[in-house]
């Protein structure tokens, strides 16, 4: 209940001041629950992709820092979020995913480089989408990277991309982790080529701030 509110809320809230968002290829989602998954960019992208997939609903992991309060731990918990040791993920940050996508109609999304300051992909989305039996689909967001800048009339774009099927007899060797984590990548390409032909993300320093996996 409340994650679609806050959709209908924030949703024309934020067009009201950055425009409507663009959303290409939306007819490429598949059915059913999947691993969207997409370059991490700004702490805003979580929201802008949620968006963007709707009236999908999408579960995701945040840091346990953010939990601790009880207003905080309950309202992200209704988000669908769940805490997750950055220092120490453990077997969590695969188990909880893959329950959430087998048992419930909820999709998840995951940053593959792991945090908006690193590139370099990471096999644990395509683990989780094995292990769940659901199709990875790749998606880019463009647009304003902090909040002062939506009110500038950047316009937030995101392009979604044809879904991944992982064979489930697939071993997750590094070659093949290797081989769909470059699928992935030139998927991630194609679409930013596809919104802004001229379009390059430059990954910033590392600050305190880093609020999202």
């Amino acid at each position: 209940m409340l994650y679609s509110f806050l959709v209908h809320f924030f949703g024309p809230l934020i067009s009201l001041f950055n425009g409507r968002q663009i959303v290409a290829n939306k007819v490429d989602l598949p059915e059913g629950n999947y691993v969207l998954v997409a370059p991490h960019r700004t702490w805003m992208d979580p929201i802008f992709l949620a968006l963007a997939v709707y009236p999908k609903k999408l579960g995701f992991m945040a840091k346990e820092e953010l939990f601790k309060g009880k207003f905080a731990n309950y309202f992200l918990r209704k988000l669908n979020a769940f805490p997750v040791n950055r220092k120490n993920p453990g077997p969590s940050v695969i188990k909880k995913p893959v329950t959430m996508l087998k048992k419930t109609d909820l999709s998840t999304i995951i940053f593959p480089s792991g945090s908006r300051y690193s590139s370099k992909l990471k096999g644990g989305a395509v683990m989780i989408a094995k292990m769940a039996g659901v199709p990875l689909v790749p998606a880019v967001y463009q647009g304003p990277l902090f909040f002062k800048d939506l009110f500038k009339r950047q316009r937030r774009k995101v392009a979604i991309g044809k879904p991944i099927y992982i064979d489930r007899k697939m071993k997750l060797t590094e070659e093949n982790l290797a081989q769909v984590e470059q699928e992935l990548q030139t998927a991630f390409d194609a679409l930013d080529k596809q919104l802004d032909p001229t379009y390059h993300y430059v990954v910033p320093k590392k600050t305190k701030k880093d609020e999202l996996i």
